[in-house]
């Protein structure tokens, strides 16, 4: 049997008898378009017997499009109604027993997922957009690669190089883990509602190395912390606090980082940072 996916009208139906109403408390906007959920498996280049997850299934569209590569997927959802219903959807669309498992929780709270997912793929609600991808690159080390799509503003920070006027924390802490670039816009009308911002695909390949161990991301990320926290004030004050507790001490250990105590965070790179957080351990 060939999986087949959903369709606008099947998707308000689907609605309408769960009796869901997309809320902004939870950001919902579901996809009802066939074709913008192809393009996004197609993005994420999903192969067959790849195991991906999904946060946010939703009501199904983007979960069938996966299932639909020959993938298996791991599908997080944090409205029980629709975790619920999602195995009977997929099922009724031709997804054989086995393919979908559904972890019905809040996806900022999940520590452990079923088949050791390679790929993350998801339609992100624009709140928590960057928390989520966070949580997951740094709980689960096997996530090689992955596409999302998210509010444009969130995308171009996630994405941003150093020295833009969107680079800013989340886009450091984002390439902790790897490369991020977008990978396409998306209109406003293959959602219901239709919402009142654009969106854009991102995508992100992990590095093959890491860049430290948790202490030492934790260190790092207190500074880019800092760094933007009072993003106007050159390094060696916003830093003080964080580096010795004074402009000097703080001087001192960008100095030895080879990192301009002039500076301001957005001109420095993820390696600047790391470089900071080293000489500030020793």
């Amino acid at each position: 049997m060939t999986v087949t996916l959903l369709g606008a009208a099947e998707i308000r139906a689907l609605a309408a008898d769960l009796e869901v109403t997309p809320t902004k408390k939870l950001g919902q906007n579901f996809v009802v378009d066939a074709n913008t959920v192809r393009r996004i498996v197609q993005t994420a280049a999903v192969q067959p017997g790849e195991c991906v997850v999904e946060v946010g299934p939703g009501l199904g569209s983007l979960t069938l499009a996966l299932l639909q590569s020959g993938a298996s997927v791991t599908a997080v959802e944090i409205d029980h109604r629709l975790a619920a219903r999602l195995p009977e959807t997929v099922a009724a669309h031709g997804v054989p027993e086995g393919a979908l498992t559904v972890v019905d929780a809040d996806a900022l709270r999940v520590t452990e997922l079923a088949g050791d997912p390679t790929v993350l793929v998801a339609n992100l609600p624009y709140n928590v957009s960057v928390p989520v991808l966070l949580h997951f690159l740094e709980t689960f080390p096997r996530l090689q690669r992955g596409v999302v799509m998210v509010q444009a503003e969130v995308g171009e920070r996630l994405a941003a190089p150093p020295g833009s006027k969107t680079y800013g924390s989340p886009s450091v802490k984002a390439a902790w883990y790897g490369a991020w670039r977008l990978a396409g816009t998306v209109s406003r009308q293959v959602f219901w509602p239709v919402p009142n911002v654009d969106s854009v695909l991102v995508a992100f390949q992990r590095d093959r190395q890491p860049r430290g161990d948790e202490d030492e991301r934790r260190r790092t990320f207190a500074i880019v912390d800092a760094a933007f926290g009072q993003r106007r004030k050159m390094l060696r004050q916003a830093l003080s606090g964080v580096l010795g507790g004074s402009a000097a001490a703080a001087s001192s250990v960008l100095e030895r980082a080879g990192v301009a105590p002039t500076a301001r965070g957005e001109q420095l790179t993820i390696d600047d940072f790391v470089a900071i957080a080293h000489h500030a351990a020793d």
